[in-house]
């Protein structure tokens, strides 16, 4: 039998001074982001460099393949995990010069719906966290109440969940953001990871009733039509859903939910990835009072809502503004007017700095051709897409 050299416990006192390693060494990388940041702003050069990024991964690929005799995948992954977090310390940097006031508030009270566990939840502990700003929770029971606690100046901020990549746009959240005069600050997208939850094991033919958000219904209808002569109840967030199963300890209800959030609730998790779609994510917007000003060098969205005439042809007219300017729409969305009816209020995406050149043009122009137009907000793109090589098959 073959002798090992070294000891299972020596072996893992080797790898915890690795790991301790490895920390210091991506602390140190980290801080050096900050001051690529710092001269950034000298230079007024943007935060990313596709090319570089590019090179870069390149050199790391061909490194850690030739000396190290490691995956090319496996170093991909790693390093758009560290580019990315990279980008995102550089352009908060940068977001924090061009807003001072908000980059000396170390402490927020967030809005959200559903109690601690909530998929908004989740997303405000995500979304701050990346702003190193301690949280005030303020969980609310209804969309319209997030925006009311903002609006009365109660919390800073409001989270809200505005679209689904399984079941589609909100309405909800649009129709109220045709209301409100809260601005755009923000955007999170959440991979959302639905599981049915209960106080105890059960099977699936013992669930007798199924607690969850209407949302989460919806993105796992398929799944459901699968389970007879369960009946749906509807509650106001997931958050909600697993409070009533735990409190019910009834051996027959069960409900949907996020699994670390289920434990929160002592729920165990009876079924995992039971979406339409096991790529499911939730796109988030972060909403106050005042727009924030975003650094030029960081690359933003802005948000606009407009309603057009009744004449044939008057929303082509607005696209075709968008596709003289070079604009990209990434989003555009309708909902009917309140009071008007068969009117329609278009809500617009667009990949471009409200600043620039070509929107402040493309502004003018739409607001001559449209009967009604308002900027709902310029925010910085946080959705960072990874860096993209060639790897060899």
């Amino acid at each position: 039998m073959t002798q090992h050299q070294y000891s299972l416990e020596e072996i893992r006192l080797r790898l915890n001074e690795l790991d301790d390693q490895l920390l210091s060494i991506i602390s140190e990388r980290r801080a050096l982001s900050i001051e690529v940041a710092k001269s950034k702003v000298e230079t007024s050069k943007p935060v990313r460099d596709a090319k570089r990024e590019q090179e870069l991964l390149v050199k790391l690929i061909n490194n850690g393949k030739e000396k190290y005799q490691l995956d090319a995948t496996y170093i991909t992954k790693l390093f758009h995990t560290i580019i990315e977090d990279s980008v995102l310390l550089q352009q908060s940097y940068l977001q924090d010069l061009a807003n001072p006031q908000q980059s000396r508030k170390p402490l927020a009270r967030v809005a959200f719906l559903g109690a601690k566990g909530s998929y908004s939840h989740l997303a405000s502990r995500e979304y701050f966290s990346r702003k190193n700003t301690e949280l005030i929770e303020l969980n609310c029971s209804h969309f319209k109440e997030v925006a009311s606690t903002v609006e009365s100046g109660h919390a800073d901020f409001g989270v809200l969940p505005i679209e689904n990549t399984s079941s589609g746009s909100i309405n909800e959240v649009y129709d109220l953001l045709q209301h409100t005069t809260l601005y755009i600050v923000g955007e999170l997208t959440l991979p959302i990871e639905h599981c049915l939850l209960a106080p105890q094991e059960m099977r699936l033919e013992d669930i007798k009733t199924l607690y969850s958000h209407p949302q989460p219904h919806q993105q796992c209808s398929e799944f459901l039509s699968r389970l007879n002569g369960v009946t749906l109840e509807s509650c106001a967030s997931t958050a909600d859903a697993m409070q009533k199963v735990k409190d019910m300890k009834q051996t027959d209800v069960a409900a949907i939910g996020n699994s670390s959030s289920g434990k929160l609730y002592g729920l165990q998790i009876i079924k995992e990835n039971i979406a339409n779609q096991t790529e499911n994510h939730t796109r988030f917007i972060v909403v106050a009072r005042k727009p924030v000003e975003v650094s030029t060098q960081i690359p933003a969205k802005t948000t606009v809502i407009m309603s057009t005439s009744q004449e044939t042809g008057s929303l082509v007219q607005t696209l075709l503004v968008l596709q003289r300017y070079g604009i990209n729409m990434t989003k555009l969305e309708s909902r009917p007017i309140m009071g008007n009816p068969w009117e329609e209020m278009f809500y617009v995406d667009l990949k471009a700095h409200l600043e620039s050149q070509e929107m402040q043009q493309a502004i003018v122009e739409l607001t001559k051709i449209t009967r009604h137009l308002k900027v709902l907000g310029c925010y910085p793109i946080e959705n960072i897409k990874p860096t993209q090589v060639k790897l060899e098959s």
